[in-house]
């Protein structure tokens, strides 16, 4: 069986990764600044709520940091370029 807390290391890696890639973007100013800033705290938003929802349908832990990971993964991804 797979162990969620895998999920949970690897998250909490790349999002250290994520946190420094933004306070780059967010130093250098102007408008995609402004943009990061206001994607930072909508995401965060959306995907609280995903997990809430989730863990009150019933899903396991482990899917439920998966969802993060991959939100975490597409940052990094993105914020890379």
């Amino acid at each position: 069986m797979y162990n969620p807390w895998v999920d949970l290391c690897f998250s909490a890696m790349e999002a250290q990764q994520v946190i420094w890639l933004r306070t780059l973007r967010i130093a250098k100013g102007g408008k995609p600044a402004e943009r990061e800033a206001k994607r930072m705290i909508s995401e965060k938003i959306k995907a609280a709520g995903r997990a809430g929802t989730m863990f009150a349908t019933g899903a396991p832990a482990g899917e439920v940091a998966r969802m993060y990971r991959k939100k975490i993964r597409a940052n990094r991804k993105r914020l890379s370029r």
